[in-house]
This record gives C-alpha cells, sequence and structure tokens, in this order.
C-alpha cells in the first residue's frame, strides 16, 4: 500500500422544510453559510441543462479519477515549496458545491467552490484574459492590499524568488494547472473576506490574471484544507480551526446545504470520529475507517486495506470535491460480491458500474454501514444505490474502476 489513499468518501445528506420562503434565497446567520450545488436551479451559474439524474452523476463522476491523482500527488508536492513556480498537476478539482462570500470593501459578491482539499484561495479578478464575466475588482476595494515576494505567504503558493538586486521586491506571482487541460496565472493578493456577518480582514488569495482551458471554476476557489493559507488557518480564532458541513442531495435543486464555522454555531447532538492527520498529505482530513457491513453481514477486509499509516499517506480522507465513494481494488469487490449475495441478481451493467439489478428488488437491497473509530454510519439508500433515467435498473452506487 505504498503511499496510496485506501478510501475516498463524498457525502450527501438530505433535509427538508417547510416554511413558506424563497427556495433560493441564501438563509446565513453569523456561523453558517449556505451550499449550493452548481447543477440546482439555485445555482448562479448557467442553468442544468435537461439531463438524467444518472447522466449527470455519471458526468461528475467521469473526472473523480483526475481527483484522486491529485490528491495522491500531495505529498510530493509539500516536498518542494522551495520551487520557485509549481509545475505538473497541483489543482484537480470537480466543483459541485459553492458558497456565497463577499471580497472587499465593499463586498463584491462571490461564489466560490467549497474544497476541503485544497488551501489556497483564488478568484478571477478585473481584466482577466480567459475568464468569466464575474470577476473581482480590486480597483473598486478600499481594502485591497498587495503581497511582495517576500513575504512568507508566498512560498506557500511557491512563488518566484525575490530578485537578489533592487530595494522594491517584486509581487507574489505563481502558477497553476487544473483540471489536467488548465491552469492559470495569478498573483497574491490580501482583502476582507466576507462570510455570512463575519468579516476576515487581510485574507490572502490568488487574484488570477489569466486562464487556460475549459475547467477553472468560473468565480474561483475557496480552500478549507489544513494549510497555512486555508480559511481555517487565516480566520485565527474567530472559528478556532472548527467547522462542519451539511451537503445538500444532488437531487434537490431547492435546499441548499450549509457550512458551520465556529464552536457556537455547531448543532447540539452530533455522533463524531476522529479527524487524522497524516504528515505525507498534511492539508488532507483523515479518518480511521475500521469495516464495512453489508445487511448484517460484516465484510470479510484484509486490514491493511483500510489502515491509515502516517508513514506512507494511506488511509481514508473525506473529500468535499470526489463525487463517488471509492475504494482499493480489494476492499470494493469484497463489498460488490456481498451485495451480490444478498440481491441475488441477474446483474448487469450502467456506465461505470457494475452491479446494477431490476428496480423491482430494491426492496430485498441491503443497507451498507461504514464503521469509523466511535462511529457506525448507515448510509441512505440514496447514498448506496443509483438509478437509470428509466428508472428500471438500481445500481450499487460504487463504480467497478475503483482505486488501484
Amino acid at each position: 500500500m505504498d503511499f496510496r489513499i485506501a478510501t475516498l468518501f463524498f457525502f450527501a445528506f438530505l433535509f427538508s422544510t417547510n416554511k413558506a420562503v424563497d427556495p433560493c434565497a441564501s438563509q446565513t446567520d453569523s456561523s453558517g453559510l449556505s451550499v449550493i450545488p452548481v447543477y440546482s436551479k439555485c445555482s448562479p451559474f448557467s442553468p442544468p441543462k435537461a439531463d438524467s439524474w444518472v447522466n449527470t452523476v455519471m458526468k461528475m463522476a467521469s473526472k473523480d479519477p483526475e481527483r484522486f491523482e491529485y490528491l495522491a500527488s500531495l505529498g510530493a508536492q509539500k516536498k518542494v515549496t522551495s520551487a520557485p513556480i509549481a509545475s505538473g498537476q497541483q489543482l484537480f478539482n470537480v466543483g459541485n458545491y459553492v458558497v456565497r462570500v463577499k471580497l472587499g470593501t465593499p463586498g463584491q459578491v462571490m461564489f466560490m467552490v467549497l474544497d476541503t482539499s485544497n488551501d489556497v484561495a483564488w478568484v478571477p479578478c478585473a481584466e482577466c484574459t480567459g475568464c468569466s464575466t464575474t470577476t473581482f475588482s480590486p480597483n473598486n476595494s478600499s481594502s485591497f492590499g498587495s503581497l511582495d515576494c517576500s513575504v512568507p505567504q508566498c512560498a506557500q503558493v511557491r512563488g518566484l524568488s525575490c530578485p537578489t538586486t533592487g530595494s522594491t521586491p517584486s509581487p507574489c506571482f505563481f502558477n497553476q494547472s487544473y483540471g489536467g487541460d488548465s491552469s492559470f496565472s495569478a498573483t497574491l493578493v490580501q482583502d476582507s473576506l466576507g462570510l455570512a456577518s463575519d468579516v476576515i480582514p487581510n485574507y490572502a488569495f490568488g487574484c488570477i490574471s489569466s486562464i487556460s482551458g475549459g475547467s477553472i471554476p468560473p468565480q474561483g476557489l475557496l480552500g478549507l484544507g489544513r494549510g497555512a493559507l486555508s480559511l481555517l488557518s487565516q480566520s485565527g480564532p474567530l472559528y478556532s480551526g472548527v467547522f462542519s458541513y451539511c451537503l445538500p442531495s444532488f437531487k434537490s435543486y431547492y435546499f441548499s446545504g450549509s457550512l458551520k464555522l465556529g464552536l457556537s454555531g455547531q448543532p447540539n447532538r452530533m455522533r463524531t470520529t476522529p479527524l487524522l492527520r497524516n504528515p505525507h498529505r498534511p492539508s488532507l482530513y483523515y479518518a480511521n475507517l475500521t469495516g464495512i457491513s453489508v445487511g448484517h453481514v460484516l465484510v470479510p477486509i484484509t486490514p491493511e486495506f483500510l489502515a491509515f499509516n502516517p508513514n506512507t499517506g494511506a488511509g481514508t480522507i473525506i473529500d468535499s470535491g470526489t463525487v463517488i465513494t471509492r475504494f482499493v481494488q480489494p476492499v470494493y469487490t469484497a463489498i460488490r460480491d456481498e451485495f451480490r449475495k444478498q440481491v441475488k441478481g441477474p446483474f448487469s451493467t450502467l456506465g461505470a458500474f457494475d452491479t446494477c439489478f431490476a428496480a423491482t428488488s430494491e426492496a430485498v437491497a441491503p443497507t451498507v454501514t461504514l464503521h469509523f473509530t466511535g462511529l457506525d454510519l448507515t448510509l441512505p439508500m440514496e447514498n448506496s444505490l443509483i438509478h437509470s433515467s428509466s428508472g428500471n435498473l438500481a445500481c450499487l452506487l460504487w463504480p467497478r474502476h475503483p482505486i488501484t
């Protein structure tokens, strides 16, 4: 299991409301932000094209392999922070959820992708080449400031080294690749970041000046990782490094989830499992997955395939940008085989899913329970099964091409 990620998890939970309010209105308070699926009717981006639920999921999941390659490469990249310019794959991300923030003074509204596996925030700025029509205007903010190449933050984004001659340091320029076919150039700057009713002054982020390719999230990215330039690090004592998020169902066009920041804003009743730190990938959130049950059967899995290993970087990552839960091959095969025993087929394939059966047999489909340290999490059927566009097939919601 040399330097492998054992499991990637993505969770979406359903909530309901009876309040007679605008379903797309941003419901925020001092501790929470709405989380909006980019494919929903409430999305600030282009209206979603008419498509089946299963096709939408498959399209979104098609970038998961690139996302995994990015996560797997983080350890190597963290060792080259002294390099003047970053190169290679750095920011593979699927922009499934966005949060509404305000940048500058007065605040300019931006809808930024929420990403728990990245640290640095970045947004397209005015006069950006190749950017979307919505950009941040530094000239319209009274609190905007530049950061030069001599500041410690510049090393965090692998900016250019300062010239050895001259008395005035140059701006902190840096480049990032993204999504395999895209990249951007940016300058590290600082300005006020508004979250609900809170304002974080002097927030460092990348001001994008040019984009190449079509995969860059149109209004930027907000990093919730554990690094020095992440939201949690830059907000200091305001949130004490505490946050939680609830993601809405992809099927829900209207109701948005929530991002809760700080101790006082958290739910009173929670079930928890410890989040672990891995020095090989210090920005990521790991959890200790100890086993998986299908129905009442604890699936026989060799412990080493799930084990958290701080010496290699292996383990289970909780990641907001991965669409579908993925396991290493032996774990995936064991879960699939036990599921098939209990449903008894016949089975067929649908795109990346190899365990599809007649939807009329869904009533006998077993639940899947994930066993973490101190927490048993039984998944709703929506998180275990996906239906064909015609509705006549139900498929186990894990692809036949797992992590290898």
